[in-house]
C-alpha cells in the first residue's frame, strides 16, 4: 500500500468508502447535501450516531483484558456534546506494576525476543491486515472519542497507520551490527540488541498514529512494551491491541493501561524495571517525564513535545495558494497539532492581500459534526482545552492584536470554537509565543529574510517550519537557517513512514519514524575476541 500523506487531505474529497458509510447512517445523515458554513442546526443539532460498538474498556495486561486493581473507572467523553461515551478502567501504580511484570517476563523468558526477525515481521504484517479489515470501525471510534473528522481518520490516518506497520515489518529482519577493523590482533563486531521493556506514553490528538509511531519500531527491534493511553482517548489503542493478539503477538509483549498522568504515567516513567521511556505531549510534562526517568534508573528517554512553528510566506508567493496552505497548516485537526503552522509570517509586499484572503477563507470554514460530509472542523478535545484556547483568544484581544474573525465558541454545546484570525500580531504577544493548540491563526508581517530568520528562530521551540516561495535560493537559505527538525517547502504536514520527525530545543529529544526511530529501541554491544596468528587483519 502506498503511503498516505496527511497533506493530501488538503485537497482530497471523500472516497467512495467514506461516502458510503456516511450515507448509510439513515435518519441521522446530513440533510440537503453539504453543511452550510456556520449553520448550527444541521451541523450540531442532528448529530450522527457513530456506527461502532464499544468492545474494550479494560486494561490489556499479559494478553488478557482485566479491571483496574483498584476497581476504579473513569468516563471518556464525546467532544461534540461533552456526554459520556463509556467508562474505562483507571490505572494507577499497581496496574503499571502488573503490566511491567508481564512485559519483563515476556522479554526475559518469552518467545518474542528469541523469535526470528522474519517471524516478528510476519506478525506485524498480519496486524496491519487486521487493522485494514477493521478500519471503518477504528476510524469511527477515533472520531467519536477525539472529535477529529471521520474523513480524516478513515482516509488519511488509518492508511498511514497500516503503512507504518508495513514499513517496520520490513525493518525487522534488517537490523544488524557491524564488523569493525581495530588495531592489533582482534576480531571486533557490534551487536544491535533490543533495549528491553519500553514504557510509552501517547497523546490524545492522534491516538492511533502515535500508537504506530511508538509501537512499530519497538516491536520490530524485539522489545516488549507497556503503553499508557491518553486519558481523553483510550478507546482505539485498546481496540488495536486486541487485534495484535489476534495476529499472534505473544502475551505480555504489548500491555496497554489507561489512566492519568500523575498516577499511571508517573509510575511508568519512574519504574525501576522499565528500560526506556518514550513520551509525546506537552513540553512541561516532558520535563517531568525526563526528571522521573533520571531519578529512578537513569533510563533513556525520547521526547516529542510542543511547537510554535513558523509558516513563512515570501514576497514571490502565489497568494491564493499560500493562503490555502497556511490555512491548512494551522487549522488542520482543529489546530490540535504539535507542528501546526501557528506563526504565519507574511512579507510586507503581499501582507494586505494575504490577510484579506486568509480572513475570507476562515469565514468559509465549515464547523460541525465531524461525521458529516462537508464539515472541515470538529470540536476541541475537552473542556480544559476549550477554555485554554478561549483564554488565549482573550489575551490576543487584550494585547491589541486585531481580531479579524472568530474569537468565540461555536454553537451552544460541545467544545466547538470559531475559526479565529488575528492580524497586527507582534512577537511579544502570548498568542505569538505560546502553543495554543487550537484554531487560532496569528499573522505577522516581515520585511526581509534576515529579519524573518531571526524572528522565526526566537522561540524555545524547534519542531517544524513551512516555507512558501518559488525561488530555490530563498528556499535553500531558509531551510538551512531555521532551527527546526522538519522544514516543509511549498507543502505542509507531509508524514511518510520513512520521514523522521522530532524537534530542536524544547521540542524534544530524538526522532520518530524512519530508520532513526530504530535507534531509540536498540543497545549497541561491542564484542572483542583475540585472534591467534591471523592470515589478515
Amino acid at each position: 500500500m502506498a503511503a498516505r500523506r496527511i497533506s493530501s487531505f488538503l485537497t482530497r474529497s471523500l472516497s467512495d468508502r467514506s461516502s458510503s458509510l456516511l450515507s448509510s447512517l439513515g435518519k441521522n445523515s446530513i440533510k440537503n447535501g453539504i453543511v452550510k458554513r456556520f449553520s448550527t442546526a444541521p451541523a450540531l443539532e442532528e448529530l450522527i450516531v457513530p456506527p461502532v460498538q464499544i468492545a474494550y474498556t479494560q486494561h490489556l495486561i499479559d494478553g488478557k483484558f482485566v479491571d483496574a486493581a483498584s476497581g476504579k473507572t473513569f468516563p471518556t467523553n464525546d467532544p461534540r456534546t461533552g456526554e459520556v461515551i463509556t467508562h474505562v478502567a483507571e490505572g494507577d501504580a499497581e496496574d503499571i506494576n502488573r503490566a511491567v511484570a508481564a512485559a519483563r517476563k515476556a522479554f526475559d523468558e518469552g518467545p518474542w525476543p528469541k523469535m526470528t526477525p522474519y517471524e516478528r515481521s510476519r506478525i506485524l504484517l498480519r496486524f496491519a491486515d487486521l487493522v485494514e479489515k477493521h478500519s471503518e470501525e477504528l476510524a469511527a471510534l477515533e472520531s467519536w472519542n477525539n472529535g477529529k473528522l471521520y474523513e480524516q481518520a478513515a482516509e488519511s490516518e488509518l492508511p498511514l497507520l497500516i503503512r507504518l506497520f508495513h514499513y517496520y515489518a520490513g525493518w525487522a529482519d534488517k537490523i544488524h551490527g557491524l564488523t569493525v577493523p581495530a588495531d592489533g590482533n582482534h576480531h571486533v563486531q557490534t551487536l544491535h540488541e533490543p533495549i528491553g521493556v519500553a514504557g510509552q506514553i501517547i497523546p490524545w490528538n492522534f491516538p492511533l498514529l502515535m500508537f504506530a509511531w511508538k509501537v512499530g519500531p519497538a516491536l520490530a527491534c524485539g522489545n516488549t512494551i507497556v503503553l499508557k493511553t491518553a486519558e481523553q482517548t483510550p478507546l482505539t489503542a485498546l481496540y488495536v491491541a486486541k487485534l495484535f493478539h489476534e495476529a499472534g503477538l505473544p502475551p505480555g509483549v504489548l500491555n496497554v493501561v489507561s489512566g492519568f498522568g500523575p498516577t499511571a504515567g508517573a509510575a511508568l516513567a519512574s519504574h525501576m524495571d522499565v528500560d526506556k521511556v518514550a513520551f509525546t505531549g506537552s513540553t512541561d510534562t516532558g520535563k517531568i517525564v525526563l526528571e522521573l526517568a533520571a531519578k529512578s534508573n537513569l533510563k533513556p528517554v525520547t521526547l516529542e513535545l510542543g511547537g510554535k512553528s513558523p509558516f513563512i510566506v515570501c514576497e514571490d508567493a502565489d497568494v491564493d495558494k499560500a493562503v490555502e496552505l497556511a490555512h491548512f497548516a494551522l487549522f488542520f485537526n482543529q489546530g490540535q497539532c504539535c507542528c501546526a503552522g501557528s506563526r504565519t509570517f507574511v512579507h510586507e509586499r503581499v501582507y494586505d492581500e494575504f490577510l484579506e484572503k486568509a480572513k475570507a477563507r476562515a469565514l468559509k470554514r465549515v464547523v460541525g459534526d465531524p461525521f458529516k460530509k462537508g464539515v472541515e472542523q470538529g470540536p476541541q478535545i475537552d473542556p480544559e482545552q476549550f477554555a485554554k484556547v478561549l483564554r488565549y483568544i482573550k489575551s490576543g484581544i487584550e494585547s491589541n492584536a486585531t481580531l479579524e474573525c472568530g474569537g468565540d465558541r461555536f454553537g451552544t454545546r460541545g467544545y466547538f470554537i470559531q475559526p479565529t484570525v488575528f492580524s497586527n500580531v507582534t512577537d511579544n504577544m502570548l498568542i505569538a509565543k505560546d502553543e495554543i493548540f487550537g484554531p487560532v491563526q496569528s499573522i505577522l508581517k516581515f520585511k526581509d529574510l534576515d529579519e524573518v530568520i531571526r524572528r522565526a528562530n526566537a522561540t524555545r521551540y524547534g519542531l517544524a517550519a513551512g516555507i512558501f516561495t518559488s525561488n530555490i535560493d530563498t528556499a535553500n537559505t531558509l531551510t538551512r537557517a531555521l532551527r527546526t527538525g522538519t522544514v516543509w517547502v511549498n507543502c505542509f504536514d507531509v508524514f511518510d513512514a520513512a520521514i523522521p520527525f522530532g524537534g530542536y530545543k524544547m521540542s524534544g529529544i530524538g526522532r520518530e519514524k524512519g530508520i532513526y526511530s530504530l535507534h531509540n529501541y536498540l543497545q549497541v554491544k561491542a564484542v572483542v575476541t583475540p585472534l591467534q596468528n591471523p592470515a589478515w587483519l
